[in-house]
């Protein structure tokens, strides 16, 4: 892959963390890496002179590349070296066995010690593990060290030497790191309670052991030990704070292949995903051309088993976002929670990555057509559906709301065949009571075209409502209101695009099949529904936040910004710490927002 070749597709690598694979002609994997930014890390590969001969080797064997979106750099991290070992590819350093990773041991004794290691032993001992880097067992160490009291001594802690009193305790117990389990001062059954907290914290589990440090705290403030109980207050942040889960590898033995789909009336694009006992050894996109219409679960009906056989998987579940016939060998699944759930999630996210990608580029196909191109397309269009003039101006409306709530309508505006920009339109519903597609319609075209008249601006000469008969009768009343029957072009869009309806016309005028006519309708369709989706995204983001934060007396509107710019999410606020709250909003509105979301 040549510089020139690897531009056309850097526009469209997300700057977000995650694999990338490089492909030699063979179509074999030769490379994976990670990444905290795709564009950045892949870009690097072909925008900088190679200084090393291995590097340069490498990019002159890359034929093509393939990349997988995950949540976090330390998801990337486990994933890399999860297809790795699987893979095997050639420029990587190769990674055999586990003996390097390091691994948690807890230690088979009586009262066991937790500590890292790099070395497995079969000695009776729990290994967990191995983990990708030092760093990442280090902060789990942290946590465990922060919030659960455990011996860190290498003392005999047999009965026999507790009771015979051969020890005292040391600073770790005065600081309240350790409860001196060596002076009978903590039982084993307590110490094993806490053992087994620590095997929940890596199932991304810790409610029990929130639970009895809450009880400890309340009884240590009645107590009036307000200095202990603030010690325990500190060990609970921590355990809030802190996710030990991650779905890239898990503890888990799962064994799964997983999907998910997006499609439209031409294509769909599956996603295909292996896990195999708990690691992601195959993530790839699948595009697929529809010949007959085929619904999405008719194509997972057949490719699924197809993709099965292909890559030797040995699941015998699959999880799916939507229900499809299999073979009786197979369990489907739909999760709605946990881990198979988180998986479905990242499948979903690449999923409608791929997809994006592929109308991006479709769409910049056709904008970088000449403009004797566009131009012919235009004269088609004109003869095509019997129109006076070539609509070199176009404009097309569509209506957007979520499960009856934040109406809004969107209008986009095209000039000789190519989008023009600073002519699109949101529109907020004024006169409109409810949900009412027709009502709303007829509004938003009235107040585009009543304006343009009063400013003495030149209308288009095709209107393109989205919605068919219906929505096609509202607008034309706005049209008659306004005296601009005859004196411009006004067609309503089927949800079966290939069909277009005229004002009073009983049949509908159907395209010819991939024609450059229809290609260029869709593309304005896809335009106006991208462009209202993104307004009406931020109309429900504002309701939400109007709902959940400004609701509460004191949080106002700024207020409420601040935090969602800093945790992106009411969610994500509600898990953050009070000091992280207090850094951005002070105390005083802290203690309002944690009472107002019933935190206390």
């Amino acid at each position: 892959m040549t510089k020139e070749e690897y531009l056309i597709h850097a526009p469209f690598i997300p700057k977000s963390p995650g694999v990338y694979k490089y492909f030699d002609k063979n179509n074999s994997i030769i490379y994976v890496g990670k990444a905290k930014n795709l564009k950045n890390r892949i870009s690097s590969y072909f925008n900088k002179n190679q200084e090393s001969y291995k590097t340069f080797k490498l990019v002159s064997e890359i034929a093509h590349f393939e990349y997988v979106l995950v949540d976090s750099e330390q998801d990337a991290l486990l994933l890399e070296n999860s297809l790795i070992k699987k893979l095997q590819p050639k420029y990587n350093i190769s990674l055999k066995d586990d003996k390097s990773y390091p691994y948690l041991v807890i230690r088979n004794e009586e009262y066991p010690r937790v500590y890292l290691t790099r070395q497995k032993r079969k000695d009776g001992s729990i290994y967990i593990g191995p983990f990708p880097s030092m760093e990442s067992v280090r902060e789990m160490m942290h946590v465990i060290k922060q919030t659960i009291p455990l011996r860190t001594c290498s003392l005999v802690l047999s009965e026999k030497n507790i009771q015979k009193q051969k020890f005292k305790p040391c600073l770790e117990y005065h600081i309240g790191n350790c409860k001196a389990p060596c002076v009978g001062y903590q039982n084993k059954e307590e110490y094993d309670w806490y053992i087994a907290q620590i095997k929940e914290l890596f199932k991304g589990k810790h409610g029990e052991l929130i639970k009895r440090y809450q009880q400890e705290m309340k009884v240590l403030a009645e107590r009036m030990e307000f200095e202990k109980a603030a010690l325990i207050k500190n060990r609970i942040q921590h355990l809030q704070n802190y996710q030990s889960k991650s779905i890239i590898v898990s503890n888990k033995n799962i064994n799964v292949d997983v999907c998910s789909i997006k499609s439209n009336s031409e294509m769909a694009i599956v996603n295909f995903m292996m896990v195999d006992e708990g690691n992601i050894i195959h993530s790839r996109n699948h595009t697929i051309e529809k010949k007959l219409q085929e619904s999405d679960a008719e194509i997972l009906s057949f490719l699924i088993p197809v993709l099965h056989h292909e890559l030797e998987s040995r699941a015998k579940e699959i999880v799916a976002d939507i229900a499809f016939d299999l073979p009786n060998t197979f369990t489907l699944t739909i999760p709605k929670l946990g881990d198979k759930k988180a998986l479905l999630e990242l499948s979903t996210k690449n999923t409608l990555h791929s997809y994006h990608d592929y109308r991006q580029k479709k769409a910049l196909l056709l904008e970088d057509q000449s403009e004797q191109k566009l131009l012919d397309t235009l004269q088609s269009m004109q003869q095509l559906l019997h129109l006076k003039q070539v609509p070199l101006h176009i404009e097309c409306f569509d209506n957007s709301n979520f499960q009856g709530s934040y109406p809004v309508s969107a209008m986009v505006c095209f000039k000789n065949g190519k989008p023009s920009k600073q002519e699109y339109r949101h529109y907020n519903i004024k006169t409109v009571e409810g949900i009412n597609d027709f009502a709303s319609m007829q509004e938003v075209v009235y107040r585009r075209y009543d304006r343009l008249l009063r400013e003495n601006k030149a209308l288009p000469q095709l209107i393109i409502i989205d919605g068919g008969k219906g929505q096609l009768s509202a607008a034309m009343e706005s049209i008659d209101q306004l005296g601009l029957r005859g004196k411009i072009n006004v067609v309503g869009l089927a949800k079966n695009v290939e069909e277009l309806f005229f004002p009073n016309d009983k049949e509908s005028l159907k395209l010819p099949f991939q024609s450059d006519t229809l290609n260029l309708i869709k593309f304005i369709r896809d335009e106006v529904h991208r462009f209202g989706i993104t307004f009406h995204r931020k109309k429900r983001s504002k309701g939400i936040i109007k709902n959940e934060l400004t609701t509460i007396d004191g949080i106002g509107e700024k207020t409420a910004e601040l935090l969602l710019k800093k945790f992106k999410s009411v969610s994500k606020i509600r898990l953050a710490s009070q000091q992280e709250l207090i850094d951005i909003i002070g105390k005083s509105k802290t203690d309002i927002l944690i009472r107002g979301l019933g935190l206390v």
